[in-house]
C-alpha cells in the first residue's frame, strides 16, 4: 500500500487507538424534567418505561448482553439530550455510563465547548467496546477539529475505516472538516475524492478548508467545478467563496458572485452580506461596500463590524466613529472586534482623547473581556502621541504579559521622542522575546543616535554582531 494513500495513515493509527482513556460517571435525576422530556420523545409514556435494545455490541454486531444496557428509561436520554443541547456539559458528565446515553451526550458535549470531555467519553466508549454510530463518530471528530488534535483525528478516521463508515456522508464530511481545520489539506482532499456521495455541506467544508489554508485558486476552481455538477448553493458556501475573492482582491469574480447571491435570494443573510462588504472593501470599492451594508434592513454585530473594519482599513476615522455611535443607537452591543477596530483607527489617526474614551468604554463594558490586542492598540496610541510614560504605566498595569509587538511599538515611540531610558527597558525585553531579530538592535541604536548618544549607538551595533541576530536586507522591485 502506498504511503500516500488515504488508508495508509488510517491503518497505521489503529495501534494507537486506545490512548487517552477517560471516564464519565455519576447519576442524573429524571423526575423534575419529565414534562419537557415528554415533548421531546412522544413514545415515552413514563420515566420508568424501558425500551427495546438500543445498543449493539460493535464486536459481535449482536444486541448487548447486559440488561442494564438495554432497559434504559428513554426519559433519561431525553433529559440528557435536552440539557446538553442547552450547553450543559455537566449534564453529559453526570450521566451514568450506559451505552444508549453515550452517543446522545457526545455531540452536545462537544458543541457546548467541552471538547476534552467529549474525547474522554469517546475513549470510554471505545474501551468498553461500544457500538459506534456515524453520529457518534461525527460528533467526536468535531471535538478533535476544535482542539486541532491531529493524532486523534487520524485515529478516529481509523475507527471509521474499521467500521466501514469512512464512506458514510456524515462521517466523511466530518473527517474532511477535521483534516482541513488541522491544516492537513492533502488528506482532506483525498477523503473528498473518495466519497461517493457529496452534500452541499461536504463541498462547503472543503471550500472553507482551502480558503482557510490560503489555497484560494484551488478553492475557486473547485467552486466552478461544483457549479458544473449542479451543487446546491448554501449561505456557508457563498461566504467561503467570497472570502477567497476578498483574499485575492478579485473584483470581477466578486461582482459575479454578488449577482448569483441576488438570484439565489441570499443577499439578506447577515454572513453573506458581511462577506460581500469585505470583498468590495478589499477590492478598493468602499462605496459599494457601504451600499451593501446600507441595503440590509436588519444588521447584526458581524455586519456592523465588517463595515467598521472596512472604513478602518481605508483610513476613514470619522466614518468609523459615526458608525460606532449609530451601532449604539440601533441597540447593537459592540464586541471585542468592534473595540479593536475603533482603537486601531484612533491609533493611526492620532485621536488620543477619542481612544481614551473608547478604551474607558471597553473597560466598563461588562459584556466584553479586554484582551492583549486592545492594550497593544492603546499603548500604540499613547506612544505615537508622545505619552510614553503613560504607555509604560499601562504596560505595567495590564493583566497580560506584554507581547513583542507591544515592546516594539514602545521602542519605536522612544526613538521618535528620544526617550532613551524606556528604550533600553523595551529593547531588553525584545532581546529576550526575539533573540534572532536583529532589527531590534538596529532600532535601539537609532534611539541613541537620535539622542546624539554616539557611544551607546556604537555599542548597540557591536552587540548586534556579537549576538548572532540576523537583519533582513531591504529589497526594491523598482
Amino acid at each position: 500500500m502506498s504511503p500516500h494513500s488515504v488508508r495508509y495513515p488510517v491503518l497505521t493509527s489503529m495501534a494507537r487507538l486506545n490512548a487517552n482513556q477517560g471516564e464519565a460517571e455519576a447519576e442524573l435525576s429524571v423526575g423534575p424534567y419529565w414534562a419537557s422530556c415528554k415533548r421531546r420523545e412522544p413514545d415515552c409514556q413514563s420515566p420508568e418505561q424501558p425500551v427495546g435494545p438500543y445498543s449493539v455490541d460493535g464486536r459481535t454486531s449482536m444486541p448487548a448482553d447486559d440488561p442494564a444496557q438495554v432497559s434504559i428509561p428513554p426519559a433519561v436520554s431525553c433529559v440528557t439530550s435536552a440539557l446538553a443541547s442547552a450547553g450543559s456539559s455537566a449534564a453529559g458528565r453526570g450521566v451514568q455510563t450506559i451505552l444508549v446515553l453515550q452517543p446522545l451526550v457526545l455531540h452536545p458535549t462537544s458543541r457546548s465547548g467541552d471538547d476534552v470531555q467529549a474525547l474522554k467519553l469517546f475513549s470510554k466508549m471505545h474501551q468498553e467496546g461500544t457500538w459506534m454510530s456515524e453520529f457518534t463518530l461525527s460528533s467526536t471528530l468535531c471535538a478533535c477539529a476544535a482542539k486541532y488534535a491531529i493524532s486523534e483525528c487520524t485515529q478516529l478516521h481509523a475507527v471509521a475505516y474499521k467500521l466501514a463508515l469512512d464512506s458514510n456522508t456524515f462521517v466523511g464530511t466530518a473527517v474532511l472538516d477535521a483534516y482541513a481545520k488541522c491544516n492537513m489539506m492533502k488528506d482532506a482532499r483525498l477523503v473528498f475524492e473518495k466519497m461517493t456521495e457529496k452534500t452541499a455541506v461536504t463541498w462547503s467544508s472543503l471550500f472553507a478548508g482551502l480558503t482557510r489554508n490560503g489555497l484560494h485558486d484551488e478553492a475557486l476552481r473547485l467552486f466552478q467545478s461544483s457549479q458544473r455538477q449542479g451543487m446546491e448553493l448554501t449561505e456557508f458556501t457563498l461566504s467561503a467563496i467570497l472570502s477567497t475573492c476578498a483574499s485575492l482582491a478579485l473584483t470581477i469574480e466578486g461582482k459575479q458572485l454578488h449577482a448569483i447571491i441576488i438570484k439565489h435570494g441570499s443577499h439578506g443573510n447577515f454572513f453573506v452580506a458581511s462577506s460581500l462588504v469585505d470583498v468590495y472593501s478589499k477590492c478598493g470599492h468602499i462605496k459599494k461596500a457601504y451600499a451593501v451594508f446600507s441595503d440590509m434592513e436588519h444588521k447584526n454585530v458581524v455586519l456592523w463590524n465588517a463595515m467598521i473594519a472596512s472604513f478602518t482599513k481605508h483610513g476613514h476615522p470619522q466614518e468609523v466613529m459615526i458608525l460606532f455611535e449609530k451601532m449604539h443607537q440601533a441597540g447593537i452591543f459592540p464586541n471585542e472586534v468592534t473595540y479593536l477596530s475603533v482603537l486601531s483607527v484612533c491609533s493611526h489617526a492620532g485621536f488620543v482623547e477619542e481612544a481614551r474614551r473608547y478604551f474607558s468604554l471597553l473597560m466598563s463594558d461588562q459584556t466584553v473581556e479586554p484582551n492583549v490586542l486592545h492594550y497593544s492598540c492603546m499603548v500604540d496610541v499613547l506612544g505615537r502621541s508622545g505619552n510614553i510614560d503613560e504607555a509604560w504605566q499601562l504596560i505595567q498595569q495590564m493583566p497580560f504579559e506584554p507581547t513583542a509587538s507591544m515592546w516594539g511599538s514602545l521602542l519605536g515611540s522612544c526613538r521618535n521622542y528620544r526617550h532613551t531610558g524606556l528604550a533600553q527597558i523595551a529593547a531588553e525585553q525584545l532581546f529576550k522575546l526575539e533573540p534572532e531579530n536583529g532589527a531590534n538592535h538596529v532600532l535601539l541604536s537609532d534611539v541613541y543616535a537620535a539622542s546624539k548618544s554616539w557611544e551607546n549607538a556604537t555599542l548597540a551595533r557591536m552587540y548586534l554582531k556579537d549576538s548572532g541576530a540576523r537583519t533582513d536586507m531591504g529589497t526594491s522591485w523598482v
